[in-house]
């Protein structure tokens, strides 16, 4: 149990006796800037800012993750990014106290539901760090400013993504957590818009787009895996809170392991959807194999064998896979190599050099690139007509793998293979109409 003490001259700082909620809530109210909480377990005393306080009310670490995937977003576009300064700013930003809005309103409805769960009984309402009051105040104030700095700095589609997001998380997502476990589906939808505002803020609107849907998508099955693996561990809390969570619901957690490699499944296939769509290069299929076969492999060892530790071992693969899946998303995206705009966008060019540095520098360490490499070495000798070819070969070699090359040679091979075509017409009209005149002779020379 947590007990909210009064000012240091009080008894209760020093033998932590154990307060109901409403007496913590008044004892803060006549705090200044400090509230000190105290375990009754250990006696010990934890001060509390009320900037920390603000803090865990807005969910700050989540927080952080939303504005990760808005601004990945916002990059995947491509730019330009010189004169989009003040609109990613205000993307950014604004979605981050949306998220802080919808996350703060989550709270205020769950008062009674968190201080029964041992992992949310720090949070500042249930130790009266903060009152209803001041958090309904804080939750509007970052609402109305979030939404507004959507409105002023991006365009209608993002502001409306924003303002959908608070309502969606505030109102239904914290509805349904305790009456369905499609609560977590819902949930999962509030993840995966934040991305796609970053892509509409940066495109004008464009919520369509193959590259966004892929980077909801993303998102949106990457939860799965991540927050079935989070309530299986903590199944014993949800309960105890009145929460519908599927691993709640069951008792060998086999619906829950079956979810769980489901989406990891799904999840697996989004490289090979971007490299079919052309989002982007076929090296992101590839390095994707083997970002997703240790997901897969973590999900089947709890599949099979259901414990907390091996639901452990699936939320934290979850949390180094995601920043992982970006940062190859937004180096293998082709968006890079339309360099049209270069010498008019400063900053998307340094950009691009810096994404075109990092392949290259993976191309030195591939081992495609040095079998590629090595056999091109040895067939610098075949035919004497191939030269161009085999040009184009080996300097392809020297700096790409074979879907690197693939991608270099084809524009070239198919300029010189319609060089060779035309050279052989012409060749061929050449020596028809030689034949056709050879004929002629023939014929006429008995008449003469």
């Amino acid at each position: 149990r947590w007990n909210s003490s009064r000012p240091a001259s009080s008894a209760s700082d020093v033998t932590g006796v154990a307060l109901t909620l409403d007496e913590r809530r008044r004892l803060d109210n006549a705090a200044t800037t400090t509230t000190s909480i105290t375990d009754s377990t250990t006696g010990n005393v934890i001060s509390k800012s009320s900037t920390a306080a603000y803090m865990e009310l807005a969910k700050a670490r989540l927080s952080a993750l939303v504005v990760t995937t808005t601004a990945a977003g916002f990059v995947a576009a491509g730019g330009p990014f010189s004169g989009q300064l003040v609109t990613a700013t205000s993307c950014v930003v604004g979605t981050a106290l949306c998220s802080s809005s919808a996350a703060a309103w989550n709270q205020i409805f769950e008062i009674d539901r968190d201080s029964k769960m041992k992992r949310t009984q720090q949070r500042p309402l249930v130790t009266g760090a903060l009152t209803v009051t001041q958090a309904t105040t804080a939750a509007t104030v970052w609402g109305v400013l979030g939404t507004s700095l959507l409105a002023v700095g991006t365009d209608p589609v993002t502001t409306a993504l924003g303002a959908s997001n608070i309502a969606l998380y505030a109102g239904l997502y914290t509805y349904m957590k305790p009456r369905s476990i499609y609560n977590t589906w819902v949930g999962a939808v509030v993840g995966a818009i934040p991305p796609v505002m970053g892509w509409t803020a940066a495109t004008g609107g464009s919520l369509l787009d193959i590259d966004a849907m892929l980077l909801g998508t993303t998102l949106y099955l990457w939860q799965m895996p991540h927050f079935f693996a989070l309530s299986y561990m903590h199944r014993v809390d949800y309960k105890r809170g009145g929460f519908a969570m599927v691993p709640v619901l069951e008792q060998d957690g086999e619906q829950t392991a079956q979810l769980i490699r489901r989406y990891a499944a799904y999840l697996s296939t989004v490289p090979f959807i971007a490299t079919a769509t052309g989002v982007a290069s076929s090296m992101f299929a590839l390095e994707g194999v083997a970002l997703n076969a240790y997901a897969l492999y973590v999900a089947n060892k709890f599949h099979k064998e259901r414990t907390n530790a091996n639901a452990r071992k699936v939320f934290l693969t979850s949390l180094w896979y995601l920043p992982s899946f970006l940062v190859l998303f937004l180096l293998h995206s082709k968006v890079w190599d339309e360099d049209e705009d270069r010498q008019k966008d400063m900053l998307r060019g340094v950009i691009s050099d810096a994404i075109h540095k990092v392949r290259d520098q993976g191309r030195q360490i591939c081992i495609h690139e040095h079998a590629v490499a090595k056999n091109n070495n040895h067939n610098e000798d075949i035919e004497q007509s191939a030269t161009t070819t085999d040009t184009i070969r080996s300097d392809a070699g020297n700096s790409g793998c074979p879907v690197t090359i693939a991608k270099r040679t084809g524009a070239a091979g198919v300029s010189s293979a319609a060089n060779v075509a035309n050279q052989t017409v012409t060749a061929i009209q050449t020596t028809a109409a030689d034949t056709t005149a050879a004929t002629v002779v023939v014929t006429v020379s008995p008449k003469e």
